[in-house]
């Protein structure tokens, strides 16, 4: 999600679900510690319960990063092992760490130490050729014996080479039975699944399996609404009423407003707002003129008003 959940994302999101764990794009621990690019742990504390996603392989590095996001104020420490894009790579972070669980272990062995906040890990069942029924196993024990005790498995491989990162989202097979089997392995181990959940239902229904936790990635980026304004009432039992994309663009007017008196451009914002009424009435209205018109010199918080007058007019 780089470049995609930052933080005027996170503050829409949070709009919609009071509860709901969010997570950042991914921040490279060298860009913190060696770049000194603190203004990448920018949040508003109305964005809590919010999680950082580090990306490194350097366990001190690492430690240091994860210092820093929890004097930031950030209640959870993640570490990336399961994005598979060539640009990652090379920077031995993301799904290429799961070749060496050893050295896994070890950064959240560092990063555990170094703070107080939980340290989490996001990973794949595999790599390339790897045996996902072998070497899921291994790495799970050796986080554990490193202190997580927290998971999120992305139920597919990841192809290192040959696949887009779109592709290693969408081809290799998704194994949500692996996921379970982990849970029976490591019952102590609190595990979420992520990978090709696209509905709330989807979402009960492998809670309901037994796994303790669900992600949702893109679904929730494209289709807000419909992943976010029933999730508190449907998976955390909170009473209702639920949330509606149309009290969120409401809510979200005065943040706008200060973001443009503070120098910012409206599109930095409402760019992520373009799917909140996907499959409604005016959805496509409200897309066309947040996108035609957000870019220009001057736009402000009424063409959100005028996009969403004409959502309303179209459900009317």
């Amino acid at each position: 999600m780089m470049d995609w959940t930052d933080r005027h994302c996170r503050y829409l999101h949070r709009l919609l679900s009071r509860r709901a764990l969010l997570y950042t794009e991914m921040v490279t621990a060298p860009a913190l510690v060696r770049g000194g690019a603190l203004r990448l742990l920018d949040h508003s504390p109305q964005e809590h319960p919010v999680a950082l996603q580090l990306g490194g392989s350097d366990p001190r590095e690492l430690a240091q990063a994860a210092r820093l996001g929890a004097q930031a104020g950030y209640g959870e420490i993640n570490l990336n092992c399961g994005c598979p894009s060539d640009r990652v790579q090379s920077g031995t972070f993301g799904a290429v760490l799961m070749r060496d669980p050893g050295l896994v272990a070890e950064c959240c062995a560092a990063m555990i130490d170094a703070q107080s906040r939980e340290v989490t890990v996001k990973c794949r069942i595999g790599v390339d050729e790897q045996d996902p029924e072998e070497v899921l196993p291994e790495f799970l024990s050796r986080i554990v014996a490193a202190g997580v005790q927290r998971v999120i498995i992305h139920a597919r491989k990841a192809w290192l080479q040959g696949l887009s990162p779109k592709d290693n989202r969408e081809i290799p097979p998704l194994d949500y039975d692996l996921v379970q089997r982990m849970k029976m392995l490591f019952p102590n181990l609190h595990i979420s699944v992520n990978g090709g959940i696209a509905s709330l239902d989807e979402a009960e229904a492998l809670l309901a399996s037994g796994l303790d936790g669900v992600m949702v990635g893109r679904a929730a980026y494209h289709q807000p609404a419909d992943i976010l304004c029933a999730a508190d009432r449907r998976i955390f039992g909170a009473p209702g009423p639920d949330s509606t994309p149309e009290g969120a663009v409401r809510a979200m007017l005065p943040y706008i407003e200060a973001h443009l008196t503070g120098g910012g451009r409206l599109n930095q914002i409402t760019r992520h707002m373009l799917g909140l009424f996907a499959g409604r009435p005016g959805a496509r209205g409200w897309r066309r003129i947040l996108s035609e018109g957000a870019v220009r010199p001057g736009a402000g918080p009424e063409l959100v008003e005028a996009a969403l007058a004409q959502v309303v007019r179209a459900a009317a």
